[in-house]
């Protein structure tokens, strides 16, 4: 291919311009243009395309899509019921969060079953993998099969060679393809690496691992096409102070998105933690005020989840209002109501957590919320078998939420004998569990404190 002429590039978001700018006009990134040269099509024979055809022509796969389970079950919960062959998965998240971890111990109980699966890396040398390897304690299968290379061209040619069942590639922004334009890392080189690995997996019917990192906004670095391309995007998350990390699906074209997995991090690499809502509240002090539990989905999990709040003294400058795990902008509004409903925050500092490194942003979490502010306002403990679940309105209506049942089952299961919420949860309550129906919040209040 002949070089034709240059275009710009932003390297956050992919946009394209004929000059350069010093900011991009679709995602506002100051001094992320950088100049790459337009490379001609071929002018050779063209390949004959394929044909529309009907859809009832096409041949079923006996006994449906082939799923193959990695034996990690919180990843195959994660991945929809386990890993669709020739699918292609992109796994992001912060460096050292555990992404090689997961991956590499999920290829060694591929291995274990007899299929010859490829660790592509770009990042370490073959001897960085068997040292994390042999710390991980994964056995030595000759089926498991280890490449250090940064050329995908080359990876992608050993793959279609050996047809492997499982390929992991570490990671697309260490990958270059020859005839693509830009430094490994760029925006040009990230969408051709995911685009070959794309066809390799569909032509092949590999299912391919593509390891992503991730910015400092949390987003995945490289064009938003990447995202488009690929099958299904898991989020490894972990806020660096807890052992705790949280595999998250924020898209599956072969299961539910919204899909959460619980791992924790030991000396020896990724523990599976089965029972989340058990290790979450595991360390909960017994009758402290400012506390409340309330019951969230995750996907088609029910997961108990600890709020927290702390309310300070009244102070005479601006008070602070700080959220960690907790949607900020909900906790301003039920701030809001809970001064239309007699309790004075307006000069004093408010703190919110939920505890464990879990993100709760659901408006089930709502009442939970508001009562551990208030509790803490008034120093008084909610009871410890109390779980709160409910959406607050502006008005300070109690509004129902969805899936009530396993989210009662799952407070009973863990022992939580009583359950403040709105009318609708009233007839799916388990048996032994007590339902105190609240149609606002100054009935929660009453009916807690």
């Amino acid at each position: 291919m002949a070089k034709s002429r240059t275009r710009h590039v932003c390297q956050q978001c992919g946009y394209t311009a004929a000059k350069w700018l010093g900011r991009c006009p679709e995602c506002d990134a100051w001094n992320s243009f950088e100049e790459e040269p337009v490379y001609r099509g071929s002018t050779g024979p063209a390949a004959e395309l394929p044909r529309p055809i009907s859809i009832d022509d096409i041949a079923a796969v006996p006994g449906g899509e082939v799923r193959v389970r990695t034996g990690i079950g919180e990843l195959d919960t994660v991945l929809g019921g386990g890993l669709v062959a020739g699918s292609l998965v992109l796994v992001g998240g912060d460096p050292g969060v555990g992404k090689s971890t997961l991956l590499l111990l999920a290829l060694d109980r591929f291995a274990r079953k007899g299929l010859t699966v490829l660790y592509a890396t770009g990042e370490e040398s073959t001897r960085q993998v068997q040292l994390r390897a042999q710390r991980l304690g994964v056995s030595g299968s000759p089926t498991l099969l280890l490449l250090a290379h940064t050329d995908f061209s080359h990876a992608e040619a050993i793959a279609r060679d050996l047809r492997p069942q499982v390929m992991v590639v570490d990671s697309v922004q260490a990958m270059q393809v020859p005839d693509a334009a830009g430094i490994p890392g760029s925006v040009s080189q990230v969408r051709a690496v995911a685009h070959r690995a794309m066809l390799l997996a569909k032509q092949t019917s590999t299912a391919v691992f593509l390891v992503g990192h991730v910015t400092k906004s949390g987003d995945l670095a490289g064009p938003k096409v990447l995202e488009h391309l690929v099958d299904t995007v898991l989020y490894f998350e972990g806020d660096g102070r807890s052992a705790l990390r949280i595999l998250r699906s924020v898209k599956n074209r072969f299961g539910p998105a919204g899909e959460l997995g619980v791992f924790e991090m030991v000396e020896h690499g990724l523990r599976e933690v089965p029972d989340a809502s058990a290790r979450l509240l595991q360390e909960r002090v017994q009758d402290a005020p400012g506390t409340a539990v309330t019951a969230t989905m995750e996907g088609s999990r029910p997961l108990l989840a600890e709020v927290q709040a702390l309310v300070g003294r009244p102070l005479p400058q601006t008070p602070a209002r700080t959220c960690v795990g907790v949607s900020r902008p909900r906790v301003l509004m039920l701030a809001a109501v809970l001064e239309k409903a007699g309790l004075a925050l307006h000069d004093r500092d408010l703190f919110v957590n939920a505890a464990g490194g879990l993100h709760v942003t659901e408006p089930a979490a709502d009442l939970a919320t508001a009562a551990a502010i208030a509790s803490s306002l008034t120093d008084t403990p909610v009871r410890q078998d109390t779980l709160l679940i409910g959406e607050v309105g502006l008005v300070g209506e109690v509004r129902s939420v969805s899936y009530p049942i396993p989210r009662l089952k799952e407070a009973e299961r863990h022992g939580f004998r009583r359950i403040v919420a709105p009318s609708g949860c009233a007839a799916d309550a388990p048996p032994g569990v007590e339902i105190t129906v609240v149609r606002t919040i100054r009935e929660a209040l009453a009916a807690l404190f």
